[in-house]
Formats: C-alpha cells, structure tokens, sequence
C-alpha cells in the first residue's frame, strides 16, 4: 500500500503538468498580435497587420491619438490603414489594439516616426491667390465648410480596401510636403502629390468611392473630391473638365475629368491630395501600402 501511494505522489506532479499544458493551448491561440513597419517617415500610409482569434468580430487600432479604419482580409487576419500626418513629429508612438470578440483582447506595438527634410519651393502666381478681398475670403470660407462637411459624412464601408491605381500615367515631381513660398509669402505645407501630366490627359479614380465635391473651387479650380470609405478621401484638382457629378458612385479606374491648370496653379498638372482620418499623406505611399492591379 505504501509503495502504491508513492507511485500516486510521484504521478501527481506529472498529472498536474500535463493539465497544465492542455490548457495553455487555447490560452494561446487567443493571442493579438499587431505587426508595423520597423521605421516610417511623416506623410506616409502605412498598414498595420493584426492577427486575431478566428472568432474575433471586430478590431479598433488607436495611435496619434486617433482611431484607424480596419478591416478583415482573413479569419484571424485583420489590416488597419493608418495614415502619419506630414506634421507628426520624429519619435516613438503606441499604437493600441483592440479586439471584440467571445473575449476582449488588448495589445500594443510601438510605431517609430523617423526624421524627414521637406524641401522648399518659391513661386510667382496672381496677387488674388496670395492676398484674397473679403468677397474671396468669404468664397474660401465657404468652401472649406463644404470640404469639412464632406469629410465629417464618409462612408461606413472600406471601398479603399482593393487598393489604389495611379491617376495619371506621368511621374509625380515629389512635391508633397514642401514648404511652398507664394509671391515671397510662406503658406501652408504642400499636402497633395502633383504629377506633370499635359493638359488634356484623362485622370482616373484612384480607387473605388462616392463623388463628395465636384465644382470649382478658389484655391484648386475645378476639383473632384472622392470618398473612398472610413474616413479615406482623394482630392484631385485643377482639372480642365469634370466628367463626373456629386452623388456619383465610381469604380476604381473611372475617368472623372481631364488634367487643366484651374486655380492657383503655374502650368498644367494634376494634383492629388490623400486623406486619411485627419492625416495628410503622400498619395504615392498608398499605392504601396495597398497595392492594386494597374
């Protein structure tokens, strides 16, 4: 009998074990994983991979002091398309993810912004569009109210989540972010992308999306204005002619007008803005960050 209950004392720990690791296993497939690019630059889209439990229904990703759209690409797959505003400053950013889900998960990564020179520009354009009258700033006014409340009405659904194609086939002259001096006046960071194209050249929406604005505008003459889900928008500008009117409903690749040179512009070229939440990005980084077909 003692020999027995030795036995059962030296199996007991073994026993203990084993349970042990049988219930690890579910312990550790519950796990939330965030993966980011090691090091990314002011201006820049970027995608955050997040694995998930099969179960999970839903994922919220906050840095920057913002919420990012997010969307599932897989059971357990998740991507976030984050967007680092050109003036974010250099350092080291948390970034929070959540998932909803049989049980909540939470988890954390850290999102390096590294250091970027923009360059500078100086150019000569009509005194109107550097020193407006009251009737032109009420114009201006007006209009940015019409931008704000396009904005703030984006569409609950992704329709960016296929990718992004380039507008135009021309190079863009890497103008994004520069620091632009109009009639010997500093202004506000150059925050589109702006490709050499001809006047004439058909332009293509970037991505799939509802027209939000399609009108002349003081600053940036004729100007489509894209919504393409969750708080993701393109401004393309300066148009010749728009083919496309507000309420439209575009596929990625439809032609909304012709490159002009509207607006306070010095020649023919195409600009296109990206937005993301409240960020400003380098349109070229998202059709990286998200590719496409072309």
């Amino acid at each position: 009998m003692h020999g027995i209950a030795a036995s059962r004392q030296r199996l007991l720990p073994l026993l203990l074990s084993i349970l042990t690791l049988g219930c690890a296993s579910p312990v550790a497939a519950q796990a939330l994983r965030v993966t980011v690019p090691r090091a990314t630059p002011p201006g820049a889209a970027v995608v955050a991979r997040i694995a998930t439990p099969p179960s999970t229904v839903a994922v919220s990703l906050t840095v920057f002091g913002e919420s990012w759209p997010t969307i599932r690409v897989a059971d357990g797959e998740w991507q976030a398309l984050i967007g680092v505003d050109l003036d974010v400053r250099p350092g080291t950013y948390v970034a929070l993810a959540h998932a909803v889900g049989p049980d909540d998960l939470d988890s954390q990564v850290t999102l390096s912004v590294a250091p970027k020179r923009f360059r500078r520009r100086v150019l000569r354009v009509a005194p109107a569009f550097v020193n407006p009258d009251p009737e032109q700033q009420a114009r201006i006014a007006s209009e940015a109210a019409l931008i704000r409340d396009a904005y703030a009405r984006t569409s609950t659904e992704p329709l960016w989540r296929t990718g992004f194609i380039r507008p135009v086939p021309q190079p863009a002259n890497s103008s994004f972010g520069t620091r632009s001096v109009f009639n010997g006046q500093p202004r506000n960071p150059h925050a589109g992308t702006d490709f050499l194209s001809p006047a004439g050249t058909p332009i293509k929406a970037p991505a799939d999306g509802q027209v939000v604005v399609a009108r002349d505008l003081f600053f940036t003459g004729n100007t489509v204005i894209i919504d393409h889900g969750r708080g993701v928008f393109s401004t393309l500008a300066h148009l010749s002619r728009v083919d496309v009117h507000e309420g439209d409903r575009l596929d990625r690749g439809a032609i909304v007008g012709l490159v002009g040179a509207t607006g306070r512009v010095t020649g023919p070229h195409l600009h296109w803005a990206l937005r993301i939440g409240d960020a400003r990005v380098d349109a070229l980084t998202a059709l990286t960050a998200l590719r496409a077909e072309r």
